[in-house]
């Protein structure tokens, strides 16, 4: 079932909580092979096999929120490019209605990370997929630290219950679940990209900075200058190019 430019009700969107799971992305992979229509969410009290981007472990122990929203054919292939961005305007929104007012910025790093005090409190991670009947499934994975977090990651990290949101997964959940449907309606297949970009660039982290992106095969530096139409990030590096890059991991100069 393709996302369609109507607002969503809230019933159109299915829920089911499971007790442990290996990896709620997988298990949405699994639906969908096995016929899923979409627009199904799964959450889990724990996953044991939880993972993030580029293949990196995620830290599952109860107390956090894993959850995972299955679409199939979401949008044309051209457009989706600009769902990471409306996810974490989607994820932005949820935290927001949790967390007292005056705490730490809570901001989103390109293109999907939230931070709150510019510490990572929640990974977002999309996984598509190819169906045997010519359809494609994608997958947004979604783990929000409340209660734990993990001791040795590589970038600063912070959880929920730090700022004061005293919050149970149950009840974030209700918050996101309501959130993804009013962004992805207004997202609407990926035709809504200027009202989403418009949102992003108000909650961005950095934007002027600089910043350094690590590629696969290289590291560019340069100055955040924003995003395209596309939502790739716009970097002006130090030779004075202006570099489109659609995928890589940004660190900040003054904070990483």
């Amino acid at each position: 079932m393709a996302v369609s430019g109507r607002r969503f009700s809230l019933d159109a969107f299915r829920h089911e909580a499971l007790s442990e799971v290996g990896s709620t992305n997988s298990e949405c992979l699994a639906r969908a092979r096995a016929g899923d229509s979409g627009l199904l969410w799964l959450t889990a009290t724990r996953q044991n096999a939880g993972r993030g981007r580029r293949g990196r472990a995620w830290t599952s122990e109860p107390g956090n929120l894993y959850a995972s929203l299955l679409l199939i054919d979401p949008a044309e292939p051209e457009r989706l490019g600009s769902l990471p961005l409306a996810v974490a305007v989607a994820v932005h929104a949820a935290l927001r209605s949790v967390l007292p007012p005056g705490g730490d910025a809570l901001e989103v790093k390109w293109p999907n990370d939230i931070l709150i005090g510019r510490r990572k409190t929640c990974g977002i991670l999309l996984e598509g997929e190819g169906l045997p009947n010519g359809r494609r499934a994608l997958v947004i994975g979604i783990g929000i630290n409340i209660r734990h977090m993990p001791d040795n990651a590589p970038y600063g990290v912070t959880r929920l219950a730090d700022h004061g949101a005293n919050i149970s997964p149950e009840e974030l959940f209700a918050h996101l679940f309501r959130e993804m449907a009013d962004v992805l309606g207004t997202w609407n297949e990926g035709r809504g990209i200027a009202e989403i970009s418009r949102r992003w660039r108000e909650i961005a982290c950095g934007i002027g900075e600089k910043i350094t992106v690590n590629l696969p095969d290289r590291s560019l530096v340069g100055t955040f200058r924003g995003i395209d139409e596309r939502g790739f990030l716009l970097l002006d590096t130090e030779d004075g190019l202006a570099v489109p890059i659609a995928a890589g991991d940004v660190f900040f100069a003054r904070t990483e």
